[in-house]
């Protein structure tokens, strides 16, 4: 089930947020500097007060025991590139036993529709270079890359893909 966040599901999106953080970017090893981000990042304070931003709108996937996974769009986000909206997709995660069963092309058309509801011409967003899985889940969501950002934490720098995609068609 795809819902809309609510508060009472902050301290459950801190945990799947840290979970998918952690397995998909700490692989070797977790330095104080990665684990002070996580910590300081996904908190059930911040989730709070993402659910009631009126700029931010968080979906979660949900089945019989909990929250799974949650997409967050940003309806204001200050674009990498000339040719972006202020839409962006900032977060599709979905804890990784459960990535092959649909939740995340499900999370991702809601985002989408969201976006086409708020007159939208495109969208957009940032995938680590390296996430070749994720890099494949939007090409086959009809994202196209873009262009390059860094992520950048303490003094290293992370190359990021930027993709796009046009509102006007949907995704499959």
């Amino acid at each position: 089930m795809i819902r809309k966040a609510e508060e009472r599901d902050a301290s459950s999106l801190a945990a799947v947020g840290i979970e998918v953080w952690v397995n998909t970017y700490l692989r070797d090893g977790v330095s104080p500097l990665f684990a002070d981000y996580v910590l300081s990042e996904f908190t059930a304070q911040k989730f709070r007060n993402s659910i009631v931003d009126p700029d931010l709108a968080i979906w979660v996937s949900e089945n019989r025991t909990g929250i799974d996974g949650f997409v967050t769009v940003c309806s204001t986000a200050a674009p990498p590139l000339a040719d972006c909206s202020p839409m962006e997709i900032t977060t599709l995660y979905v804890q990784p036993r459960h990535q092959a069963g649909g939740k995340g092309g499900a999370l991702l058309r809601h985002a989408l529709d969201h976006c086409r509801n708020m007159g939208g011409e495109n969208v957009w967003l940032k995938v680590e270079a390296k996430n070749h899985r994720a890099i494949d889940f939007y090409l086959r969501h009809g994202f196209t890359r873009i262009g390059s950002t860094d992520f950048v934490i303490g003094d290293q720098a992370y190359e990021n893909h930027v993709m796009r995609t046009n509102l006007r068609h949907p995704v499959d």
